[in-house]
């Protein structure tokens, strides 16, 4: 290496201004050196710091890799192979963030150490020595200002010898500090090329141990995973490219087809007038006022004999109508072309449809008046079509049932309370538990709304009529105008569903109606329930609209023929309905049962003594004796009627809105 240039000691002490203009080089040098040096550290720095952060982001990174797992993807079946790939990789991201943590390390103690130890002892130094050197001068140069005035006519030796030894003093002062100061000058240019080199080689040596320490996990490790890994991705982008082949050809091939496909009234195809099943969008007119209509397009399609609904974007689709024994006919509807109309047996309930084609507009007719014959209930159905089916565009549905259902066979229209047989609401347990299949059909359809989600009788409260309900209760006894009873208790509750019964006098009955209630609206998501008012008096029970005060649907208190609050969750309550199946020959018509659950804002043990307390009232009303002891043993209101319970209702039986809630059963 070359020689560096240096001050001369032996000059330090005539500090001539040939040695003071070298010495503003050396200075000159030294700031420079200062400045690079600030900045050469702010560069390693920087550079620590990225690799301490590629360390925090390598961590981060394999803790990623390891929530794959805990992704509940929709479609995540049959990424077993991915998840324990990206395992390993989070393995071995862990062990190459343990190798950055490691270089991280090695570049603070071999890089950033030993720069700031040049600039915080070396440099500052040569600063605190030139403040030194700087103070010694000024005060030889005062010293000499001194001596230098001393008198020459009146010489006083005391004072001439002060003045000597001071300038002595500073003089030697000065050579002392200036000849550290060129020491320090002289020594800083061999000082600064160990600092500009030693840095870089620590950092040099820390990649070199941090490339061959990777170099050993990955060439030891990882070159058959990585090879197997490498096979799998070619594997899956061929099966992409073979399915994206498959998807363009069959896109292709889709769209050679002819443009009736596309028009809605241009199906070649012949109507299939032996239909049992048949699902598709139809138009629904629905009332907006007292003379103003409004089409809806919804999907509707059939399931056992029941008409279904499903709006867009719901999990599972809602009853709409029963179709047994209804009748289904062709009508004229303001302009519009192939409407057909739906009409319920008591000619209570209709609504009119539309198709969107004649092929579609036929087969909906064939197929609803299949149904409505009850031919999906035989054991050829297509062939019972064939033979039954007339050229039904203005058919009409018979009301008589076409084929005897056979034993045990679910009946929607048992969901619906009718008749006047009277039994008894006490409990009678039978000798052993019963199976469920003898207190429940398997398969029995299970209406979770009362209220009927399309249909023009959902707009009958606008012009303050009674609301006709899906029920096909028609009993005017339960009238709010002719309710005279002497109890009168309204509760607050959720309706939860209603489905066809077996039997109507055990609990037990209630119990599995209760369970598979429960259970179909956890399958099908169904949480959301309407807030209505259950009035009990000692005639009927009522289900009470609390926005417009309008009965949703209403019971004689005699069909009531069961009724138990669950044994575990006590909000839970349900009552079974006894009616009548005029489906049959009989004149008197089979009897029918119908299990309704309910949640309640209190106990349901509260609902059922209210109801056992309507039976009580039902038949002291035969017995005066029996009445007078039962007045004397209750406590009446202002009105004498019996004083129960605070209804629970609150402002809510004032008008208010109801509440939408989430069912906590």
């Amino acid at each position: 290496m070359p020689a560096v240039h240096t001050l001369l000691l032996e000059e330090a002490l005539q500090d001539s201004p040939q040695t003071r203009s070298l010495l503003s080089v050396f200075e000159e040098d030294a700031g420079t050196l200062t400045d690079y040096t600030n900045q050469l550290l702010q560069s390693m720095q920087r550079v620590y710091g990225a690799q301490s952060e590629m360390g925090l982001a390598t961590e981060q990174l394999s803790r990623q890799l390891l929530e794959y797992e805990k992704q509940n993807f929709a479609l995540g079946k049959g990424d077993e192979e991915v998840i324990s790939t990206l395992q390993q990789f989070a393995k071995t991201v862990g062990e190459l963030n343990t190798l950055h943590s490691e270089l991280a390390t090695q570049m603070a103690d071999r890089m950033i150490f030993p720069m700031i130890q040049f600039r915080e002892k070396d440099l500052t130094e040569i600063s605190t020595l030139r403040e030194i050197f700087g103070i010694a001068c000024d005060e030889h140069e005062a010293a000499m200002v001194k001596y230098s005035r001393l008198p020459k006519k009146k010489e006083n030796e005391k004072v001439k010898s002060e003045l000597v030894g001071e300038v002595a003093y500073s003089r030697r002062k000065q050579h002392q500090a200036s000849m550290q100061y060129y020491c320090a000058l002289n020594a800083l240019q061999y000082r600064k090329r160990v600092a500009m080199l030693e840095p870089m080689l620590g950092y040099t040596q820390a990649q070199i141990n941090f490339y061959k320490k990777g170099i050993d996990l990955v060439s030891k490790k990882m070159d058959s995973f990585l090879g197997s890994v490498s096979s799998m991705t070619q594997n899956i982008q061929a099966q992409l490219d073979s399915e994206a082949e498959a998807m363009r050809m069959t896109q292709r091939e889709l769209l050679s087809m002819e443009d009736t496909v596309y028009m809605p009234d241009r199906d070649p195809a012949p109507v299939n007038r032996t239909l049992i099943q048949k699902a598709g969008y139809l138009n629904i007119r629905n009332k907006t006022g007292l003379v103003t209509t409004a089409w809806d397009r919804l999907y509707f399609f059939t399931q056992g004999g029941n008409l279904m609904c499903q709006p867009r974007g719901a999990v599972a689709g809602g009853m709409v109508l029963d179709l047994d024994n209804s009748s289904v006919m062709a009508v004229e509807c303001e302009d519009r072309r192939y409407c057909f109309q739906i009409t319920s047996p008591n000619g209570k309930t209709s609504m009119i449809l539309q198709a969107e084609s004649k092929r579609e507009y036929e087969e909906w007719i064939c197929t609803l008046n299949n149904i409505s014959r009850q031919i999906y209930l035989t054991d050829n159905p297509e062939a019972v079509a064939i033979r039954l089916n007339q050229t039904a565009i203005q058919a009409v549905t018979p009301i008589t049932s076409f084929e005897k259902r056979g034993e045990g066979s679910p009946n929607p229209d048992r969901a619906k309370p009718g008749g006047m047989q009277s039994s008894s609401g006490a409990s009678q347990k039978t000798s052993s538990a019963p199976e469920p299949e003898d207190l429940i059909v398997p398969g029995t359809p299970i209406q979770f709304d009362i209220m009927l989600p399309a249909s023009e009788f959902q707009d009958q409260n606008r012009a303050g009529g009674r609301r006709t309900n899906p029920f096909g209760e028609t009993d005017d006894d339960c009238s709010p105008e002719s309710d005279d009873s002497l109890l009168q208790q309204v509760f607050a509750v959720r309706f939860l569903g209603s489905m066809a019964v077996r039997s109507g006098q055990t609990q037990e009955v209630i119990y599995e109606a209760m369970r598979q209630v429960l259970a179909a609206r956890a399958i099908h998501n169904i949480f959301r329930t309407t807030e209505s008012h259950l009035m009990v008096t000692s005639s009927c029970l009522r289900l009470i609209d609390p926005q417009t005060q309008v009965t949703r649907i209403g019971f004689q208190l005699q069909e009531v023929t069961q009724f138990v609050a669950h044994q575990e969750n006590g909000r839970l309550m349900g009552f079974v309905v006894e009616g009548r199946d005029w489906s049959e020959d009989d004149e008197e018509g089979e009897p029918s049962f119908s299990a309704f659950v309910f949640e309640s804002n209190t106990e349901g043990e509260k609902i059922c003594y209210t109801i056992s307390l309507g039976k009580d009232i039902m038949e002291a009303k035969k017995d005066p004796e029996a009445l007078v002891q039962l007045l004397k043993n209750m406590p009446l209101t202002n009105e004498g009627k019996f004083l129960l319970l605070d209804n629970e209702t609150g402002n809510t039986a004032n008008g208010g809105a109801p509440d939408e809630e989430e069912s906590e059963a």
